[in-house]
């Protein structure tokens, strides 16, 4: 009887601890792990909940905006009202460089 108090009660109490610790299904560090998984992804959700909230909004300013209309349809695609006057303004090549000015220099 003394020889279970002594020896085997500690030693099943100590393997019981052992096992909860690190073993078993969910160790303490699969538990850890499986914390900063989910903040991490709850992060990632948060990310893309602005950008589609974001992507939402322009479309509908796309859609309902005609000052947005105007704006791309001006930046991207030149397009001017009636009357007005476009104005390119394009950076000289080589070939067009002023005289007096030298262009590059082939190495």
């Amino acid at each position: 009887m003394r020889l279970l108090k002594r020896v085997v009660l500690p030693a099943l109490l100590a393997l019981a601890v052992y096992y909860a610790v690190f073993g078993g299904e969910y160790s303490i560090f699969e538990l850890r792990q499986a914390r900063i998984d989910i903040e991490k992804a709850e992060v990632e959700l948060v990310e893309l909940r602005e950008r589609v909230d974001s992507l939402r909004a322009r479309a509908d300013s796309l859609e309902n905006d005609p000052a947005t209309l105007e704006r791309i349809a001006r930046e991207r695609f030149g397009m001017i009202r009636e009357g007005e006057t476009l104005y390119r303004f394009a950076a000289p090549s080589d070939e067009e460089a002023p005289t007096g000015q030298a262009g590059p220099t082939p190495e």
